[in-house]
C-alpha cells in the first residue's frame, strides 16, 4: 500500500479540522431554504450532529486517536454535505460542500 494513502499524518489531520471547521461556520450562518419552521428544524439537527462529531474528532485528537478523529471528521463533513445537498443550508461552495458553484 502506498505511504500517502496507508497513514494519518497530523498535517493531513490538520488539513481535515481547518476544512470542516471552515465548512461547519459556512452552514451555520447560511440562511435555511426559505426559513421554513420544518426546514429550520432539520438544519438545527443536521449542524448538531456535525458539531457533535467535529467536537469528537477534537477529543480523540487530543487522546491520540488520530485514526478516531480522521473518521468523526468525515462523519461531520458528512452531515454538512447531506444538509447542503437537501438544500438545508443555501451554500454554493464546491470547495466546502458536494454542491455546484454559482
Amino acid at each position: 500500500m502506498d505511504q500517502k494513502t496507508a497513514t494519518i499524518s497530523n498535517e493531513r489531520l490538520e488539513k481535515y479540522f481547518s476544512i470542516t471547521k471552515e465548512a461547519l461556520a459556512k452552514a451555520k450562518s447560511a440562511p435555511c431554504c426559505g426559513k421554513r419552521t420544518e426546514c429550520t428544524e432539520h438544519a438545527h439537527i443536521v449542524l448538531d450532529m456535525a458539531q457533535r462529531y467535529y467536537d469528537d474528532a477534537l477529543h480523540f485528537q487530543k487522546k491520540g486517536e488520530i485514526v478516531n478523529a480522521f473518521a468523526c471528521l468525515n462523519y461531520a463533513h458528512g452531515w454538512l454535505d447531506t444538509g447542503a445537498r437537501l438544500g438545508l443550508f443555501e451554500v454554493k461552495d464546491s470547495r466546502l460542500f458536494t454542491v455546484d458553484d454559482d
